[in-house]
């Protein structure tokens, strides 16, 4: 028998003597005030017989807590009760006792205290006690009065209801006393799987690296995790029951559904709170607040920053080293034509031509200057609204009269309809230019530059098609940094 069997059965045999103490003294007093001394008082024998149970009562408390055995002492209480009782009976007036119902509560107690084998027992035990007063009555073996002779039948009748009532009670009891302990049983697992789901939602909710809170739906705390009280700063004792808006103004009540950010004030320390709210809901669907899941971004948005101004630094010297590989190659072309033009050794005819060369590269390099400033100060765009084939027409005109050009490149283009867009003119001009170019450098040693524009109602789509060599692969993703060359 386990340590948790051995205690209940122990608080139902307490139960058992308390009972009985009880029992006698109800009996006793009871019969006393409605009959007086004329029935109860006429014998000592019953008042040996109620100082006996009182005394039994009183040992059997004593003792309880002593004994090993249990279930071995509760039978014994049992068949003592069942001996009682039958004293009882006769004391009282035998087969016309009123108080042959105490077999049935004995019978009752033994299966609620032990279990509905033991009721059997204890209504075999009640009928051959029962069964032998009433004979040794009727046979005048013991001296009580009464009005069944011998050869009246109606005794045997009386005596087979007794013992058919006291089987009947100890199946019924018995199968009563099990369903009551297996629905005790029941109950007992139940509550024990909810308390263990409770301590582990518990577990998880208090587990969770994010803050977590629920409000109902007047705004008051029902729970505040941990991280809650990490992030916060805010003791979870203090904030149960209590306001959010009191507790944590940056989250003002009604609660608005959503995720979103908030600068929460936190020891005299500005943090950024990610928060996610939303609705609480019963079983039935029905609102009961909201549950609100945050974390403390503060370290992340500034890892965020500290990743974009390295970013941006790192942009500045590509964008710096670009520009000075732009410009060192025209700056070499300079240094060299005017180291030459100083020697004063070189012909007047190659002197015009180092000269033109020097004003070329000092173009370029103002170029190069104008489209700097151009990217860092942008202007706002003039719209306006043009036929972009007037656009490209102009453009293929600029790049077929480039110097190095004539001859070597074959321009295709394939834009019929008109192509109204609003747009910057010139900004759109620069882009196609910037196209234009790279398209022609990637022919070096000539090719054919196809331009295609179609239009839809969505807009126009522009494409520069040309035969050279085409972009590195490792280059694609560099393609649209600002000076970006391969050169």
């Amino acid at each position: 028998m386990s340590s948790g069997d051995a205690e209940s059965l122990k608080k139902k045999i307490k139960a058992l003597i308390i009972f009985r103490a009880l029992f006698v003294t109800f009996f006793f007093g009871s019969s006393f005030f409605f009959t007086g001394s004329a029935y109860v008082l006429q014998t000592q024998s019953l008042y040996l017989f109620a100082g006996a149970l009182y005394l039994l009562t009183l040992i059997y408390l004593f003792i309880l807590d002593k004994i090993r055995h249990l279930p071995l002492f509760a039978y014994a209480q049992l068949i003592f009760d069942v001996i009682a009782a039958t004293l009882l009976i006769y004391f009282t007036g035998g087969i016309e006792s009123w108080f042959s119902f105490t077999l049935v509560l004995i019978i009752i107690a033994s299966s609620i205290i032990l279990n509905k084998k033991a009721g059997f027992f204890i209504a075999t035990l009640s009928s051959i006690a029962y069964g032998v007063l009433v004979n040794l009555q009727l046979y005048n073996v013991l001296s009580v009065s009464s009005q069944w002779v011998t050869k009246d039948p109606a005794y045997l009748y009386k005596l087979f209801l007794h013992i058919l009532f006291f089987y009947l009670t100890a199946y019924l009891s018995g199968y009563l006393s099990s369903r009551l302990e297996a629905t005790v049983q029941e109950l007992e697992q139940t509550d024990l799987d909810l308390r263990n789901l409770e301590l582990f939602n518990r577990e998880v909710i208090e587990s969770l690296p994010s803050g977590l809170f629920t409000v109902d739906m007047s705004g008051k705390i029902l729970l505040f995790n941990e991280a809650a009280e990490r992030i916060t700063g805010i003791p979870r004792e203090s904030v149960i029951g209590q306001k959010i808006d009191s507790v944590m103004p940056a989250f003002p009540f009604p609660l608005k559904e959503g995720r979103r950010e908030e600068i929460m004030p936190v020891d005299g320390v500005d943090k950024i709170i990610g928060i996610t709210i939303s609705p609480l809901k019963g079983l039935a669907q029905a609102p009961k607040g909201f549950i609100a899941v945050f974390q403390d971004l503060t370290q992340i948005k500034q890892l965020e920053d500290e990743i974009k101004k390295k970013e941006k630094m790192a942009a500045i010297g590509e964008l710096s080293s670009n520009i000075a590989h732009e410009i060192r190659n025209p700056l070499a072309s300079l240094k060299g034509s005017i180291e030459m033009l100083r020697e004063n050794s070189v012909s007047p005819n190659y002197k015009e031509r180092l000269m033109e060369i020097a004003l070329k590269e000092m173009e370029r390099l103002n170029y190069i200057i104008t489209d700097f400033l151009t990217y860092s100060r942008p202007t706002l765009p003039v719209f306006q609204t043009f036929d972009m084939r007037e656009l490209l027409d102009e453009t293929v005109e600029l790049l077929s009269n480039i110097d190095h050009n004539r001859g070597r490149i074959t321009f295709r283009k394939d834009y019929e309809r008109p192509l109204l867009v609003d747009a910057d003119p010139q900004k759109m001009q620069q882009v196609l230019w910037n196209l234009g170019v790279n398209a022609i450098e990637a022919m070096p040693d000539g090719g054919e530059l196809f331009i295609r524009a179609a239009g839809n109602s969505d807009g126009i789509s522009i494409t520069f098609q040309d035969t050279g060599h085409g972009i590195n692969a490792k280059d694609i993703g560099k393609v649209f940094f600002p000076f970006f060359t391969t050169k």
